[in-house]
């Protein structure tokens, strides 16, 4: 077990104890240190606190992290598309559907079981045991480049890289109606919905800073194709995003309209292009996800 302590500092006070603690640290995800503060394996001044508890300056934090545990996740034979590969990294092309790491109701079929059985032992534990290799993910129906760590090394550094908005990732996505300026910027911080918690939104109170460029690629009569630029990460930013003001993905299911006439499973939604500096060498890589069938396909029915 390791046994992590921290004191809050002077204009650190009336943050949540869980989202100090992630800021904290970047090995820790907020969720997994939500599983410690309920586990009570997080006590201030010795005293066991709840995952609302708001820190205040002067508070002495103590976390006991437990030592890795096998996961109880089976590596499954399910073929990935593979862009790269070293002894440090791994750079896969996710199909849309699949999730990418187990939760409640996804056990099975997610891409950790692929990867596990793909790179059996040599993978990062750092994100905790459901987890292995998970540096960054994106939604179920969103495809396209995910990178993937396998050793404590690379997630570090990588995660580091994250933290500092120095990755590289520009997306593609078809949205509803059109566009009429050629670029912008959004900017607005993401938090829960304060009514459905299933959804993000953009949040004063308690989001995070948000920030997402979009370029538009091409104008149709009722959808633009777009290629948007993240500088942050937030869950669903793009989406949550574009829905602001006023162009949700088409087929968004939590965030559109509910008017589907493309018949399409889940967003219009492309992680194509990632970019990062190798956690050994140093050096700059690139790679690009070509656009999936599905994404092609619909491009030729607009131009229509």
């Amino acid at each position: 077990m390791e046994i992590l302590n921290y004191v809050v500092s002077d204009g650190q006070s009336g943050i949540r104890i869980d989202r100090y603690l992630s800021d904290s640290n970047e090995d820790l995800s907020r969720s997994y240190i939500q599983k410690l503060l309920k586990e009570q394996k997080v006590t201030v001044q010795g005293i066991f606190v709840k995952a609302n508890y708001k820190v205040q300056a002067g508070d002495v934090i103590t976390v006991e992290v437990p030592d890795m545990t096998e996961p109880d996740i089976l590596p499954e034979d399910i073929p990935l598309d593979i862009l790269y590969e070293d002894e440090d990294v791994l750079v896969v092309n996710k199909p849309k559907g699949m999730v990418v790491h187990p939760s409640a109701g996804h056990t099975t079929g997610t891409l950790v079981n692929a990867i596990m059985a793909h790179c059996k032992e040599n993978l990062s534990g750092i994100n905790g045991v459901l987890r292995p290799g998970i540096v960054h993910r994106i939604d179920k129906d969103t495809t396209g480049a995910l990178l993937v760590c396998k050793n404590d090394n690379a997630h570090r550094d990588l995660a580091m890289q994250l933290k500092e908005h120095s990755i590289k990732r520009r997306y593609r996505a078809i949205v509803a109606g059109v566009i009429k300026e050629n670029e912008g910027t959004i900017e607005g911080p993401i938090g829960r919905h304060p009514v459905d918690r299933k959804k993000m939104a953009i949040n004063y109170k308690n989001g995070k800073e948000a920030v997402t460029h979009y370029r538009v690629l091409e104008r149709f009569p009722n959808a633009t194709y777009v290629e948007c630029r993240l500088e942050t990460g937030r869950t669903h930013q793009i989406r949550v995003h574009m829905t602001s003001i006023g162009h949700p993905l088409l087929g968004d299911e939590v965030y559109g309209s509910g008017r589907n006439p493309y018949h399409l499973q889940g967003q219009t939604l492309h992680a194509m292009i990632l970019g990062f500096v190798h956690p050994s060498t140093g050096e700059y890589m690139e790679f690009t996800a070509p656009l999936p069938e599905y994404f092609e396909k619909l491009l030729e029915k607009l131009r229509k």
